[in-house]
Parts: structure tokens; C-alpha cells; sequence
């Protein structure tokens, strides 16, 4: 089916959080930031300048910053071009061949582009873990945590959270730094994500990094 056409749509804020259902604490020497498919073919379905996408990329943009001067890793997610057939599956089932070759399409978006010393893995399905080593990087480097942030909410994001939450990493959803199809979609990802882990903001999360607080669930 591709891609749908996505509207503006506000991002939420504090007094719209679902509760978390866990009390974790964010510790940047167990967390690591993980920037899902924020790749052009993905990030230019939403209207340019326009919420959700201006505080999306600009919430991203600061997570990073904070995380590459706490010494935190960073890793990008991104879904390969001009995949063959094979490799891409049931998803051309649902969402045809994919980002296509010979063009920006694929790459990350310009004011998120990776820079040296930051990882980037390939993601051959929605769930960032799954066929990649990303549960090998987090484990060489002694992180138990995983902020995550990007597109789209209700499919790559909350099933890595998910992922991470099975395999003993407490995800860290930040409501304000992802985004989805529609309000609804964004809305109902987030009720989920509580269920097994902590959704906090942008704002709250920079906040109980920078001073190794709790993050609140805020």
C-alpha cells in the first residue's frame, strides 16, 4: 500500500502522557540513544514545517547533543535502498519495494546526519533488533538502556521498545521525538510503550540525564 499522506498534527505534551508502569531511572552510563529510520523516503510523508515534523527533528537533534556529551552512544537506524525481493519479504506485502535507489531517499535527514564516533545498522524490518547487531553493540558497551526516538511510533519504535523490554534493556519512549500516520496512531503507540517502559518528553529526559535524575515519566 505504501506510504499514507500524513497531516499535521500536534506532538504531545506532559499533561497528555499516559502513566508509566515501571519507575526506572535514566542513568546515562547505562543508556544509549537510538535514532529510528529518520531516513528522507520516511520523514518527507509529513507536511514540511509543520508539527509533528519541526519539534520531531528538533527534539532528535537535542537528544544527540546531550547524548554525544554524556559520552552516551549513539545509533541511527535506517532501512536499506533498492532491496531485492528476498530480503525484504511479507513487507512488500504491505508496503511495496521500498525506498528506491539512486537518489537521497535513504539517507538520514540533514540535520540528524551522522557524524564519526556514531553507529549506523542497517534495518531490514519495522523492530531495529531484528536481523542487526544492535543487541550485541548495547551489550559490548554495557548498556542496559535504550532511549528511542524517530518514525514511525506505532510500528518501528514500539516494537523495538518491545524488544528491548524482552530481551532485560529498559526502553525509554520520548513522546515528543517521535512521530506517526496521525494523532490517534502516535496517541495509542505511547499507551503501549507505557505498559513496559518509561514515556517521558524531550524536555524531562535532557533534564534527568544532564542531572541523573529520574526521568518522571514527564
Amino acid at each position: 500500500m505504501g506510504l499514507p499522506v500524513i497531516g499535521a498534527y500536534p506532538m504531545p505534551d506532559r499533561s497528555t502522557l499516559p502513566a508509566s508502569s515501571v519507575p526506572w531511572t535514566v542513568d546515562p552510563a547505562r543508556a544509549a540513544l537510538l535514532v529510528h529510520d529518520m531516513q528522507n523516503h520516511f520523514v518527507r510523508a509529513f507536511p514540511a514545517g509543520r508539527s509533528p515534523v519541526v519539534e520531531l527533528v528538533d527534539n532528535i537533534a537535542a537528544l544527540r547533543e546531550l547524548a554525544r556529551t554524556l559520552g552516551m552512544p549513539v545509533v541511527f537506524s535506517a532501512e536499506p535502498a533498492a532491496q531485492e525481493p528476498g530480503r525484504r519479504g511479507l513487507l512488500a506485502d504491505v508496503w511495496g519495494p521500498g525506498i528506491g535507489d539512486g537518489s537521497d531517499a535513504a539517507a538520514i535527514v540533514a540535520p540528524l546526519t551522522p557524524r564519526p564516533g556514531e553507529h549506523l545498522l542497517a534495518n531490514v524490518r519495522h523492530n531495529a533488533f531484528l536481523r542487526s547487531h544492535l543487541g550485541r553493540l548495547l551489550r559490548s558497551q554495557g548498556r542496559d538502556q535504550l532511549i528511542v526516538c524517530g518514525v514511525y511510533a506505532h510500528l518501528g519504535v514500539l516494537l523495538t521498545a518491545a524488544d528491548a523490554f524482552m530481551n532485560d534493556i529498559q526502553p525509554f519512549v520520548v513522546a515528543d521525538a517521535v512521530a506517526d500516520f496521525s494523532a490517534e496512531e502516535h496517541s495509542m503507540a505511547l499507551r503501549w510503550a507505557a505498559r513496559s517502559g518509561v514515556v517521558c518528553t524531550t524536555d524531562g529526559l535532557l533534564r534527568d540525564l544532564a542531572a541523573g535524575r529520574p526521568a518522571e515519566g514527564a
